[in-house]
């Protein structure tokens, strides 16, 4: 599948997605209805295990208004320390899809960790695409964020 065809299919779920949510997280940060960010997967994880570790609703800590669940006590408090160090960039939205001055949802799986940041995209062939040129597409991507963060994905489709 050509990864225009790709883009396009995201788009188009990720505007059912996330017009179907109502949520009192932050419009810069990407989360369910019930403000769960990255689909409940630990953020902490990413940089102590080096994978997409699943988070209990047993450890939590609430961050730009979304909640962020963790897979143990000591990762809750290594993110309430530090959240900024631990919270995915441009707010858990794609980072691929900010490039395009669009919010896509993401696939928790799908992350890298570039200069202690954490950045994750909408999907395995996204990020393929993502991993080309990855300098250029943050370059252009922290460009853009600032003037998208504070609109939904409808928002800038209409745009």
């Amino acid at each position: 599948m050509k990864l225009s065809a790709i883009l396009k299919a995201a788009a188009v779920a990720s505007t059912l997605t996330l017009s179907s949510f109502v949520f009192a997280a932050d419009i810069d940060m990407n989360a369910d209805a019930n403000d769960v960010a990255i689909k409940g997967y630990d953020t902490v994880a990413y940089f102590t295990q080096g994978s997409a570790v699943e988070g209990s609703s047993k450890y939590t800590a609430t961050y730009k208004n979304a909640i962020y669940q963790f897979s143990s006590e000591k990762n809750r408090d290594l993110f309430r320390s530090n959240p900024e160090k631990y919270a995915p960039q441009y707010g858990g939205f794609c980072a691929f899809g900010v490039t395009m001055e669009r919010k896509f949802d993401t696939d928790p799986t799908a992350f890298k960790i570039v200069d202690n940041k954490l950045y994750l995209n909408l999907n395995s062939q996204v990020q393929e695409r993502w991993l080309t040129d990855v300098p250029g597409f943050i370059g252009s991507a922290d460009g853009i964020w600032g003037d998208i963060k504070s609109k939904t994905d409808a928002e800038l489709e209409a745009e």
